[in-house]
């Protein structure tokens, strides 16, 4: 005889998941930035606060000067000057760095080269913007710095200032816990020159919920004594480094993401709320009970699960950031939604076939139901698998249809299946005026009719998002609400629609009836 505890198993290992989400290794999500990025901007959606900032660190070896500007997307129309078109027929461009060639366009002075062009109205100050921007020294830069001013700040002729001995107040001495100390840091200086000499993160303190960007673009300066000969030329910055998003809440998930953490904990609340009503309705009248009872009472427990292994997925992925244990965990969350997928159509076509009310058995078509529903079950897996593992940009358009059709056949199936069988159903009973069973079928009919309705709405609401999804500001005006249309309103409807089947064909004293 087995253990006791094997039986367990399952559930330790759903615990030992929770309790390494309760144990975080980041607070903060990071985006690894190099020189060799075709992108030059990197852009987040940030929770702001007095703990949220953004932090940008380069390697020692990084050497180079880079022209940096950190901003919140509603000041983006100052960013950059545009550029006077040729002919009436081109489209205004935009001058974003200032270099010669802009200087003696007009574009900027000499004293602004190597940084970005602000175009600020006049009655619009650089202070009551988003905007930090400076010409970035990175630390190995072999050459001396053009800028005699930052050339004194740690190497001063004078001597060096001493740092006070309190460890707590000294600005040279880094706190242990690097983290904590940022918090209250100010915005990092830039000396009057628009020139900084990097020693230390560059810190930048968000104080308002936004769409925050960080763009770094390699220049190259030449100063009096940056170049040893007229034959030397000037090298290409190299750097690698990182941006480090900390917003109101400690992790290492996006701020567009972040809300999956509650939302999901919180429909495990209503789910496992509901679990222990419907149990409490089963044991009243547990000598009542249908077979299409003893299904709902499964999939209650299933879908229990599943919310708690969503919820533990997006708490460990907050904590610990993508791995293969997050891979693998995924792919298990995956498994729970294509099992709850094929239990809830399995569920609904025995109903509409009406099993337990019309019928008490429903003979060789019941092999046949279950056969489509482990079917579902088995490519509602390889379609989550291939989700997953498969690149969109490279994977042929052969391998992924070998993904979507078998899915979409079974799906397909099931659908026409269900309306076909509950309206004969319906006609059936309304033909033996068997008023009080037609009434709860003309219900159903109605719960997936509302629901039909309500997924037609949300995919023209969903397609008229998504259309816009290369334009420029897409992200900026929508990671506020992405989830939802990704996720969030489908869990609420299935939610909603299953509760009013679920109250349907509740355990009754009327059940035989």
């Amino acid at each position: 005889m087995a253990h006791p505890l094997w039986a367990l198993r399952p559930l330790i290992l759903l615990l030992s998941f929770v309790f390494l989400t309760l144990i975080p290794s980041s607070i903060a999500f990071q985006v690894p930035i190099v020189d060799t990025d075709y992108s030059r901007q990197i852009c987040s959606g940030m929770w702001g606060g007095p703990s949220a900032y953004i932090n940008v660190s380069f390697g020692s070896t990084s050497q180079g000067n880079l022209a940096m500007v950190i901003y919140e997307w509603a000041d983006v129309q100052y960013l950059g000057k545009v550029t006077t078109a040729e002919t009436d027929q081109d489209l205004p461009q935009k001058t974003y760095i200032c270099t010669s060639g802009a200087v003696n366009s007009g574009y900027c002075t000499a004293d602004q080269l190597g940084r970005f062009i602000l175009d600020l109205p006049a009655s619009k100050s650089v202070n009551t913007t988003s905007f930090w921007s400076a010409r970035v020294e990175l630390p190995a830069n072999k050459t001396a710095p053009t800028s005699s001013s930052s050339a004194g700040l740690w190497n001063n002729p004078a001597g060096n200032p001493t740092p006070p001995n309190s460890s707590n107040t000294s600005p040279w001495r880094r706190s242990a816990n690097i983290y904590t100390d940022r918090i209250a840091r100010q915005v990092t200086e830039v000396s009057s020159t628009g020139v900084l000499v990097y020693n230390e993160p560059i810190h930048y303190p968000v104080k308002k919920t936004g769409f925050y960007c960080v763009a770094a673009i390699p220049v190259t300066v030449q100063g009096s004594s940056s170049r040893r000969s007229d034959t030397d030329v000037p090298f290409h910055p190299s750097y690698t480094g990182s941006v480090l998003f900390k917003n109101t809440f400690n992790g290492q998930l996006p701020a567009t993401d972040y809300p999956k953490v509650n939302f999901y904990f919180t429909m495990f609340i209503v789910y496992a709320t509901f679990g222990v009503v419907w149990a409490w309705f089963c044991y009243r009248h547990i000598h009542e009970l249908l077979p299409i009872q003893y299904y709902l009472s499964g999939l209650v427990g299933l879908l229990v699960i599943e919310m708690l292994a969503n919820w533990v997925y997006y708490r460990y992925l907050n904590a610990h950031g993508k791995s293969t244990a997050s891979t693998v965990f995924l792919i298990v969350v995956a498994i729970l939604d294509a099992g709850r997928n094929s239990m809830s159509f399995f569920m609904l076509l025995v109903v509409a076939l009406g099993l337990s009310v019309v019928r008490e058995s429903l003979g060789r078509t019941m092999l046949k139901c279950q056969a489509l529903a482990v079917a579902h079950f088995i490519f509602g897996i390889l379609y989550a698998i291939g989700i997953v593992e498969l690149e969109l940009e490279s994977t042929s358009a052969l391998i992924l249809l070998i993904f979507i059709i078998p899915l979409a056949f079974t799906l397909s199936t099931f659908l026409l299946w269900i309306m076909y069988s509950l309206n004969a159903t319906i006609a059936h009973l309304r033909a033996r005026k068997q008023r009080y069973k037609l009434k709860m079928f003309e219900r159903l009919y109605y719960i997936l009719l509302f629901t039909v309705l309500v997924i037609a709405i949300f995919f023209v609401v969903s397609t008229m998002s998504f259309s816009g999804r290369l334009a420029e500001d897409y992200s900026a005006k929508t990671w506020r609400y992405r989830w939802w249309l990704l996720d969030g309103w489908l869990a609420l409807l299935y939610l909603s629609g299953f509760v009013g089947i679920a109250f349907l064909w509740r355990p009754s004293a009327n059940n035989r009836r």
